[in-house]
This record gives structure tokens, C-alpha cells and sequence, in this order.
């Protein structure tokens, strides 16, 4: 089959099956993830597409929510794996202080890291998770797209974000590795 005549299997299956595909994928999301539905349906049909031997499938509709389900599935999976968001104050309290540490200096520093998580906590988990996994893992962004399920240029505009915010949450003196 050539890819002209795919598309157009593509394009006919996408007015007969579009709108009950987009609620099938948004009533299996939850809410706060109904804005991924859009994404899903395009990579459903960008995966019919691939289909070498369309024509030979017996039920496009069957299989086209087959594939909706399996991509649901991995997108899930992906959304799951996001870290969690780290406890600052926990790591602090690990580290064990030198006893030629300066109190008030050991202070300050505490005060820094509870500013610091208090300003990450306010920032999407997406956003969390990239500047996580770039800052303290040394993660690529091309990596971290990859972990996360989202494009390089996604994870460098959920960093730009990220940095941002702390930037502006955090007094100049105490911004330390930041920049």
C-alpha cells in the first residue's frame, strides 16, 4: 500500500473512529492528564501509519483501539516514572557537618535548602523532575526527554522554567548553584 492511500485509510478512520478514540483515551485519564489526550490520538494514527500491510487487517476499528490502549498503556508507564520530588531537608540532615563548620554558616545553609525546596514544590513534577535529573543527576536534556517520555525542546523549556522560578524565589545571596 502506498503511503497516499494510507493516509487516506488513516484520515477516513480518523472522521468514522476520531471523536470516540479521544474519549476513550480521555476517560481512561485522569483528569489532570485530559490535556495528553490530543498527543495520544496522534501517536495512535502516526502508529497506523507505520502499518506496512494495512489492507490486511480485518477490523481497522478493533485495531485502531488496540493501539490506543497499548499506547495509553506506555504512556502511563512513562508518567509513572517521573522521580519523585526529593525531600532537601532529608539530604541535609544525612550529610554529616564538619566540626570546623561554622553554625552560622550551617544556618544559613539550612535556610537555603528549605527556600529551595519550598520553591521546588511549587513547580509542576515534569518541571521538578527536569531540573532534578539535569542539576543533581547530570542528566542530558536529550536523556531526560527520554526518561520522561517528551522532547529535547520540552525538557530544555521545563529547565528554562525551573530556574526561572528558583530565581526568582531565591534572594541573589542565596542562589548558589542555581544559575
Amino acid at each position: 500500500m502506498e503511503l497516499r492511500d494510507k493516509q487516506a485509510l488513516v484520515a477516513d478512520l480518523e472522521k468514522q473512529h476520531g471523536e470516540r478514540l479521544r474519549r476513550f483515551l480521555a476517560y481512561r485519564l485522569r483528569a489532570s492528564l485530559a490535556t495528553d489526550v490530543p498527543d495520544l490520538v496522534q501517536e495512535v494514527f502516526l502508529r497506523l501509519l507505520r502499518i506496512d500491510h494495512l489492507e490486511t487487517i480485518r477490523s481497522t476499528e478493533a485495531y485502531l483501539f488496540t493501539i490506543a490502549f497499548h499506547v495509553l498503556h506506555q504512556h502511563l508507564l512513562r508518567r509513572s516514572a517521573v522521580p519523585e520530588t526529593v525531600d532537601i531537608s532529608t539530604l541535609l540532615n544525612s550529610m554529616e557537618a564538619s566540626p570546623e563548620s561554622d553554625p552560622v554558616l550551617q544556618a544559613e545553609r539550612l535556610q537555603h535548602l528549605e527556600e529551595l525546596q519550598r520553591a521546588l514544590q511549587e513547580l509542576s513534577i515534569k518541571a521538578q523532575a527536569v531540573l532534578l535529573l539535569h542539576r543533581r543527576d547530570g542528566a542530558s536534556l536529550e536523556e531526560i526527554g527520554k526518561q520522561l517520555g517528551i522532547s529535547r525542546a520540552m525538557a530544555a523549556k521545563y529547565l528554562s522554567k525551573a530556574l526561572l522560578h528558583c530565581r526568582q524565589r531565591m534572594p541573589d545571596k542565596e542562589r548558589g548553584g542555581m544559575t
